[in-house]
């Protein structure tokens, strides 16, 4: 019998700076199975009842959710990121995800990062929801010199360092940490639950490409994930702000899907 084939879910984060309701009707226009909700400024990515009401209306479901774990998103829900986290895992069993994807802790939140292990180990057991923990990247520091690049995050940039039941794998954060992410899928092991697929040039930044514009091994990836039985998401987290027009967006968002389900064997 065959295995169910991989979800490929669309980001509402790669229609910014367009809304989550955008992103749930482009999901369904362009046949993606699902969407992951970035909860950020965006207010009906921060409202249950709206994005129930936009899954409803399209048909498209909302399968993970990401925790406001960014900078800009530290007042979101609450200034306490043990609220922020708990608010994430509840919203996630409202509306039918089964995880949510959690940066690691920054440097400076000493008492959140010393109890954060046990606290993605309470909610997981309490919830039956993944709490994924992303591998991050180095940053330069202000004032540093063009090479000089340090880790926000504690204890590192490679949740690894630590050991949690599930990972997310972000190849846009492995593309600009210098990592490489098939290496670091082996490290994961079974606990690798969920994909950030973008590309990235190698460059010491951000990127998120579109797959197969950079230089990140997004299609090896993907046939990887095949091979091993893979049973998590694959969702498309890719930057679409500089698209002029709308088609530009939907065509960019068109080609991560068939890129992806061509190396998924789809």
């Amino acid at each position: 019998m065959a295995a169910p084939a991989i979800p490929v879910t669309l980001s509402t984060a790669s229609v910014w700076p367009l809304r989550a309701q955008n992103a749930f009707e482009l999901a369904s226009d362009l046949g993606y199975d699902g969407v992951e909700v970035m909860v950020w400024a965006d207010p009906d990515s921060q409202d249950v009842k709206a994005l129930r009401r936009h899954s409803k209306a399209t048909g498209v479901p909302v399968l993970s959710l990401h925790s406001p774990s960014l900078l800009i998103t530290q007042r979101v829900w609450s200034p306490d990121p043990v609220e922020r986290l708990r608010r994430s895992v509840d919203a996630a069993q409202e509306l039918g995800a089964n995880t949510v994807v959690v940066h690691p802790p920054f440097r400076w939140q000493r008492r959140y990062g010393d109890a954060f292990a046990d606290l993605v180990a309470e909610l997981e057991r309490d919830s039956g929801v993944a709490v994924a923990v992303e591998n991050m990247f180095k940053v330069r520091p202000p004032g540093g010199g063009r090479n000089a690049r340090v880790s926000a995050f504690r204890p590192s940039i490679d949740p690894t360092d630590v050991g949690y039941a599930h990972y997310t794998l972000d190849l846009s954060h492995t593309s600009a940490a210098g990592m490489d992410p098939l290496a670091l899928a082996e490290r994961m092991g079974p606990g690798l639950a969920h994909v950030h697929l973008a590309d990235g040039t190698g460059a010491p930044k951000d990127e998120h490409l579109v797959p197969g514009r950079g230089s990140q091994p997004c299609g090896e990836l993907l046939e990887w994930l095949v091979e091993r039985d893979y049973d998590g998401a694959v969702v498309l987290e890719v930057n679409t702000r500089a698209a002029r027009y709308p088609a530009r967006r939907v065509a960019d968002l068109a080609e991560a899907l068939l890129f992806t389900r061509l190396h998924l064997g789809q």
